[in-house]
């Protein structure tokens, strides 16, 4: 039967929110950031009337709303629905972390317009002690990084199958520009080139005669063996650092045979280990005879 499982995420100004919802967006859930309670039964009755599957639904709920007083009611008619099931996330860190963060951002905290900041963040404290009291799980952010935080996220609110982070392989050629989105970037130029073989030359690294004109060479599986060595090592660094992908491009001179080629074969090297695909950005550029 298909339900709403429904996060609300609120607590304390500066206590990670931010890294919060954007946790949850990576694991598959449909995020609203300073959503007024009184609407999320009309919200949970539109999605149930339009979606097909069960939906992972986070909603910020925070000071910035000003409707603490209907959050009870709000929450007792959603668990006596059949088909929503609530859970309640409160982010605290001591009045210390929060002032040091506030000074580090220079943000203005929303309490403290017309007072001092530790005024303003005690006044939060004790405006938000009633939803704090009715919460699944409070987790205290004074002592964790962005990535830890994210990493408790992950763990405490993916489901099953859902596999956050990917591994994306885009080939691309130099002589249209090195791409501004990825992590890492190899140079691929050094292999012999399909181009100056008269038939391959129309064709694309995703054609077989490419393909394997690339593969046939002792230096292309010198250099792979090392590459993927070396990315064995490197991926799990990013996982653990909280990225939700990593980006690596593979660049020959026009982003058709060579560097295509590669992607394709790191793709299906990787596909058993993490989430993977390949993008080929410069293919559709291919010379045409």
């Amino acid at each position: 039967m298909k339900q709403i499982n429904l996060l609300i995420v609120t607590g304390m100004s500066g206590a990670g929110k931010s890294v919060v919802l954007n946790s949850l967006e990576d694991v598959g859930y449909h995020c609203i950031d300073n959503f007024p309670p009184k609407l999320l039964p009309k919200l949970t009755e539109l999605i149930m009337g339009t979606s097909e599957h069960s939906v992972n639904l986070a909603v910020v709920i925070d000071l910035r709303s000003l409707d603490f007083e209907s959050i009870d009611e709000m929450l007792y008619f959603l668990q006596d629905s059949h088909y929503v099931n609530v859970n309640v996330l409160y982010l605290d860190a001591s009045n210390e972390t929060l002032v040091k963060r506030y000074k580090e951002t220079r943000r203005t905290h929303p309490l403290s317009r017309d007072t001092n900041l530790l005024d303003g963040i005690e006044k939060e404290r004790e405006l938000l002690k009633p939803i704090g009291e009715i919460s699944n799980l409070k987790i205290d952010t004074s002592n964790l990084a962005a990535k830890d935080l994210k990493q408790q996220i992950i763990s405490n609110y993916s489901t099953q199958d859902s596999d956050y982070f990917t591994v994306t392989f885009m080939s691309f050629g130099f002589k249209h520009g090195t791409p501004i989105d990825t992590d890492i970037m190899f140079d691929v130029r050094f292999l012999p080139n399909p181009f100056y073989i008269e038939d391959l030359r129309p064709q694309t690294g995703l054609d077989d005669g490419v393909y394997e004109y690339v593969m046939g060479f002792e230096e292309t599986n010198t250099f792979l063996v090392k590459l993927v060595d070396l990315l064995e090592f490197l991926i799990p660094k990013y996982k653990a650092e909280g990225k939700s992908q990593i980006v690596i491009g593979i660049g020959c001179t026009g982003g058709q045979h060579r560097s295509v080629a590669i992607s394709q074969y790191l793709a299906t090297s990787f596909e058993k280990t993490y989430k993977t695909n390949s993008s080929h950005r410069d293919i559709h550029r291919a010379h045409k005879k």
